[in-house]
């Protein structure tokens, strides 16, 4: 049984608290032309399908590909394990995988400058480990107790701008979105999103995906009447994630939405 070791520093003393991975089960999803996507999906404690649970797809970010999943549980992953925030914010949560592509959404990136040059072009074709992600959700509001009108998504860096990308293209789909040191194609956002209000997160030295994404898809959004929230971190690299998961109102503000 593998587990994540959380320290916690209070009042002097550190407290060690293990949180189960295994409460993330293992699942493969195989669309119709056999593409197949692995994702782990986590279940409120004492799951009822009598009641009606918020559904969050959580994209993860370049560096945290693999066929388990096993990296990016430690980042997001501890958000919802903590016994707190499972006993205040049930939900269902899914992490899918994507091992042998680059990105989430249709991103071109230069690697060889720093930080990185990206180019968001929507009107590629958006690529299979994210359009199979939408097919586990709805599979997932199908057969579980998903309550449709509080679906969210958040993700960070490659998953912060899947994160944008998914609500571009899915924007009926979602109640709120937190995209966290992404980015997305400013020139095609419209105001089929003007409904879905956003909480955007980002460092202000970020060395890997430059804080100007979200600065300007921040100034889109305004642009388009929606409902946005901004934070940006003084002195903070690409690891912005810290920030924004240890926010109080992450999950508070999150789940506040619905459609």
């Amino acid at each position: 049984m593998k587990k994540i070791l959380v320290v916690v520093i209070m009042c002097g003393c550190v407290h060690a608290v293990a949180q189960d991975l295994s409460l993330y089960q293992k699942r493969v999803y195989v669309n119709e032309k056999k593409d197949t996507l692995r994702y782990r999906i986590l279940f409120p404690e004492n799951y009822d399908k009598t009641k009606k649970y918020p559904l969050v797809l959580f994209l993860h970010g370049a560096g945290e590909r693999g066929r388990d999943n096993e990296k990016q549980l430690t980042h997001g992953a501890k958000l919802f394990l903590s016994a707190e925030n499972r006993k205040n914010f049930p939900c269902i949560v899914l992490f899918p995988q994507c091992p042998s592509e680059s990105f989430w959404s249709s991103v071109q990136a230069d690697r060889s400058k720093t930080p990185m040059v990206f180019t968001f072009d929507y009107s590629r074709p958006s690529n299979t480990p994210l359009l199979s992600s939408i097919e586990v959700v709805n599979q997932m509001i199908k057969e579980e107790a998903v309550d449709k009108k509080r679906v969210y998504v958040t993700g960070l860096s490659m998953g912060g701008m899947g994160t944008f990308e998914v609500v571009y293209r899915f924007p009926k789909l979602f109640a709120a979105a937190m995209p966290i040191c992404g980015g997305g194609d400013v020139k095609s956002y419209d105001k089929r999103v003007s409904k879905i209000p956003f909480w955007v997160f980002h460092g202000a030295v970020d060395a890997v995906v430059d804080v100007k994404y979200s600065r300007e898809m921040v100034e889109q959004l305004k642009a388009l009447h929606v409902k946005v929230k901004y934070a940006e971190y003084s002195g903070v690299n690409h690891n912005s994630w810290d920030n924004a998961f240890a926010e109080p109102e992450f999950l508070s503000w999150m789940f506040s939405n619905r459609k």
